[in-house]
């Protein structure tokens, strides 16, 4: 669906400047008309018992409610926004019913005593709801990519997010024994139904059913990262499914968690006043008369570095360094082909032959750079060190700030929290690349570049959402997701290799992982 319908999207846009013939804008409409009937019907706007087309009015009232669960100007119409909101990526769970419930709980609020027991009713009707409070749940797998403590301790903090502001109690259950809600990542059709079979990344992330069933189900094929920055925060979308499978429906509230579409981790409590209302209507306050905990987002933002039951000798730690079990922040190389890999508020140099420096803060080398970095470049031309996080850009010449305080890149034109930078010898200019798209910068300045951004399908089959990229000195550029890499051959402009980073390229310093071991 969000491929396609970008795509028409884009078709419109040429049919708005007058790129299009009559015949062909006519076409265009009627299957962007055919799309959104599709993804209405799917999410609980159009219902699937009518055998026609619906009537004018029936699509129009879909798309007015549609507009109001989404905060769009509400007209009726198939406008470009409303297309877009359609192709953003979201939950499988329909939406049925949400604007309905939503405002049962607002006049709840503000209504006294009376409307609380209306809305206790609504909530506890049969199916809604479990009747006991605690529950067991086991995660059957993972994505292959993350480390699996770290995704168990995901997984821990998402139910603990829901326990913390209600009765609830949660445990893992054994591998062998029954559970109450079991947490599976699947591909494509799944014995669902076909109307939810997962459709590879972007569009339904995950869908889960309301209780007794106890299932949540996860897209194998997105990009899950446990990460603040870069592809999809597995965290927050476990939180969410994990509120389905407690009875939880959607919510229209811009900032719940429950709301149907994907939200990023930020710093501020995960959980909104609407999201609180609904579990304690379901379950009640946390047991014994105890405030409601909110947890901030900024606890969850690395569990690759957050492992409990890690044991604490000598013998248990991994070798090499601690990038190469995790991953990295960002990575960039100088004239002298020494790498600089960053994560957290350390970096480490690698020189070419593969010996890897100690860890060492990045304050000791560049004063004033911030923590979490996500994208550098070195300039092959000067040696000057660009950095990026957010909206702001750093410039270093050595140790010292070319700049005198951060500068705000956005007013160039350049992208805000960018996945990778990478100096790129044949331009002799900076690249900046964010989700499926890439900047090339001005030669001074920060400024982007007439004609740009473009599409990453001029770099032939490098994925969306890299992490990090290198020139290399026999003229490829290796490019970096994860735990895997990609080579691009320059003359060619297309991908000639991958694999496994810090296993098949011992210039990464992981030279732990070249004795046949996984990453992992």
């Amino acid at each position: 669906m969000a491929a396609r319908v970008g795509l028409l999207l884009r078709a419109l846009q040429l049919l708005l400047w007058g790129g299009l013939d009559a015949q062909l804008a006519e076409r265009v409409g009627q299957e962007l008309r055919r799309e959104a009937e599709a993804f209405l019907e799917k999410y609980g706007y159009l219902s699937e018992q009518v055998p026609k087309a619906p009537t004018s009015t029936q699509f129009s009232n879909a798309i007015r409610e549609f507009q109001w669960v989404s905060h769009l100007p509400i007209s009726g119409m198939l406008d470009p926004a409303t297309l877009r909101q359609m192709t953003r990526p979201r939950c499988g769970v329909a939406d049925t019913d949400s604007q309905a419930v939503w405002t049962e709980r607002v006049s709840a609020l503000f209504a006294g005593q009376q409307a609380k027991m209306r809305r206790k009713k609504r909530f506890t009707k049969q199916g809604n709801k479990w009747y006991k409070q605690h529950l067991s749940y086991r995660l059957v797998n993972w994505p292959q990519h993350l480390p699996e403590p770290a995704v168990r301790g995901a997984v821990h903090a998402a139910f603990q997010l829901w326990s913390n502001v209600s009765a609830l109690e949660f445990w893992e259950a054994p591998a062998t024994g029954p559970a109450d809600i079991r947490l599976t990542f699947f591909q494509g059709d799944h014995n669902d139904g076909l109307s939810n079979a997962f459709d590879g990344p972007g569009g339904a992330l995950a869908h889960a059913f309301l209780p007794r069933r106890g299932e949540a189900h996860f897209d194998r094929e997105e990009h899950w990262s446990l990460s603040r920055r870069r592809g999809r925060n597995l965290f927050v979308v476990l939180a969410h499914e994990i509120g389905h499978t407690l009875g939880l429906t959607h919510s229209p509230a811009p900032r719940a968690l429950m709301a149907p579409y994907y939200k990023r981790l930020g710093r501020d409590a995960l959980l909104s006043w609407d999201d609180v209302l609904a579990v304690q209507s379901l379950y009640g306050k946390p047991q014994g008369g105890s405030v409601a905990i909110q947890l901030p987002g900024k606890l969850f933002t690395d569990f690759e570095a957050w492992d409990p039951h890690r044991p604490q000798g000598k013998d248990s730690e991994p070798q090499g360094p601690k990038y190469c079990h995790s991953s990295f922040d960002a990575i960039t190389v100088d004239g002298q082909q020494r790498l600089y890999i960053f994560q957290g508020s350390h970096f480490w140099e690698v020189a070419a032959d593969g010996n890897v420096s100690d860890p060492r803060p990045l304050q000791e080398r560049w004063a004033g750079l911030p923590p979490h970095i996500e994208a550098a470049a070195v300039s092959l031309e000067d040696g000057d060190f660009y950095f990026f996080k957010g909206s702001r850009c750093w410039r270093f010449r050595g140790p010292k700030p070319v700049w005198g305080s951060p500068q705000l890149c956005r007013a160039g034109g350049l992208p805000r929290h960018p996945d990778a930078a990478l100096f790129f010898p044949p331009l002799s200019r900076l690249a900046l690349f964010k989700g499926a798209r890439y900047y090339v910068l001005a030669r001074e300045g920060l400024q982007v570049e007439p004609y740009y951004p473009r599409g990453l399908q001029d770099w032939g089959g490098i994925p969306e959402e890299v992490s990090g990229a290198l020139p290399r000195p026999d003229g490829s550029i290796i490019f970096f997701r994860d735990d895997r890499y990609w080579r691009l051959d320059q003359a060619k402009l297309r991908v000639t290799a991958s694999g496994r980073w810090a296993a098949e390229l011992p210039w990464m310093g992981c030279w732990h992982a070249n004795s046949g071991g996984a990453l992992f």
